[in-house]
């Protein structure tokens, strides 16, 4: 690989074969490690260094790992022996903010709250909202399609991409979409790239749509005495029509790990908790009907009326994560299951904890069934018992009618799953796909399918 690297360095600005730099760039958050250090670490700075690479690799057959924040859950962004990790976090512009028109033109590395804040001075804000949003970037978030807590009423990612600059696996710089929030015209190019995981192409740059931000938000929340009665609690809003712009909730192990964690008082409450939000003009009516259906089972209820109140309300939700990782390393997982068997998915996990002795602690985006069962360990090695209860909570998912995945994505660790939940023939079709895009098979090959 000698002449390849040579080749590589004078075509593109930033190469490292710096052992530290492999070591960095090889791994996402996944807990997942490669089979070796990559070849080499191409830190682009703008989009002919991307398209260098790709011409090059596939003429020399070399695997090409697309990379941004490596925040990445899934292993999609792993770099193992002989892969060349493309580092596209360089390209970090806001190039406009249109505030007639509500959308964003940016570069794939610019961070996802950074995008956002910009939005704010134009009183527009964007939408999606994973929780990384302060580390992760605009592209990584396309490639996995990525989710957050206001998804119930916003959507996921999809639902805020208008158009795509994506190279493509020869080195073709193809822009797909419009700036138009309306368009049918030829095939829907825009959103097979989205959630591809950088397997069909690299993106670059994104025409984003905005929404603008709402002047009030308000939020509820009420605690119960079991998981169960905090699930049902969240159907029942469903069916009552109601539009809260965030439902979440926490079942007991998570507030009793983040009481121990952050000195809270959560568990005193109950053993679940729901949160929920409404925002808009309509907020104040949408909040105390919200309130209204938490508050009839409850343990435990309180409104936020203003920010400072609201965030105090959020804070067990946004602790969840770093208190569990505080103790210990974590799987943490993510499925998906229609939002009538959430109770059913949370009774399931509570079942599969006992089942192998292990500590699942498990929050949710309930608006949209989205789970995130986290399955705490320690040491270095996943233990067995982690891991097969981690297979039985994709076959839960899969038993409810759901899916494997929300918005982590499937990267390398759950390719075997989707195969099963999708069946040979859309699989075969993902292949045909995959072939008539990338034909040597250099992009990000392992992962997705």
């Amino acid at each position: 690989m000698t002449g390849f690297l040579d080749v590589l360095r004078g075509a593109v600005t930033d190469v490292s074969t710096a052992p530290a730099d492999l070591a960095t760039a090889a791994i996402d958050r996944s807990g997942a490690r490669p089979d070796g250090l990559p070849l080499a670490v191409v830190r682009a700075v703008d989009v002919a260094d991307v398209q260098a690479t790709l011409r090059l690799a596939g003429e020399h057959g070399v695997p090409v790992v697309p990379r941004g924040a490596g925040t990445g859950l899934a292993g999609g962004a792993l770099a193992g022996r002989g892969a060349v990790v493309l580092d596209v976090s360089g390209l970090d512009r806001i190039v406009e903010i249109d505030p007639d028109d509500e959308l964003a033109v940016v570069e794939a590395g610019v961070v996802t709250a950074e995008l956002d804040r910009a939005a704010q001075k134009s009183g527009l804000r964007y939408a999606p909202d994973p929780a990384s949003a302060e580390l992760s970037t605009i592209g990584g978030n396309i490639a996995t399609n990525a989710g957050g807590m206001r998804c119930v009423k916003y959507g996921v990612t999809r639902e805020a991409v208008l158009g795509l600059d994506v190279v493509l696996a020869d080195g073709r710089l193809l822009h797909t979409g419009r700036r138009t929030v309306k368009g049918v015209a030829g095939l829907d190019l825009t959103a097979l790239f989205v959630g591809s995981e950088g397997t069909l192409g690299v993106v670059v740059g994104a025409t984003l749509r905005l929404r603008p931000r709402p002047e009030r938000t308000l939020t509820a929340a009420a605690a119960y005495d079991s998981v169960e009665a905090a699930a049902q609690a969240c159907s029942e809003l469903i069916r009552q029509r109601r539009e809260p712009s965030l439902l979440e909730l926490l079942d007991g192990a998570t507030l009793a790990v983040i009481d121990r964690a952050q000195g809270s008082d959560f568990a005193a409450r109950g053993q679940a908790l729901v949160i929920a939000q409404a925002d808009g003009p309509a907020a104040d009516g949408e909040i105390a009907a919200i309130a209204d259906v938490l508050g009839r089972e409850a343990t435990w209820s309180e409104r936020g009326v203003d920010p400072e109140s609201s965030e105090r309300l959020l804070f067990a939700r946004r602790m969840a994560l770093p208190s569990i990782e505080r103790f210990g390393r974590a799987l943490i997982e993510d499925i998906c299951v229609p939002r009538s068997r959430l109770a059913a998915a949370f009774r399931g996990v509570e079942r599969i904890a006992r089942q192998y002795d292990v500590a699942i602690y498990a929050f949710a985006h309930a608006g949209d069934g989205n789970l995130h069962p986290i399955v705490a360990y320690d040491g270095p090695e996943l233990p067995d018992a982690v891991r097969r209860a981690g297979d039985d909570l994709f076959a839960l998912a899969l038993d409810l009618g759901g899916t494997v995945t929300g918005e982590h994505g499937i990267g390398l660790l759950k390719r075997d799953w989707l195969a099963r939940e999708t069946g040979p023939d859309v699989t075969a079709v993902y292949g045909s796909i995959k072939a008539a895009l990338d034909p040597h098979g250099i992009l990000n090959p392992g992962k997705g399918f």
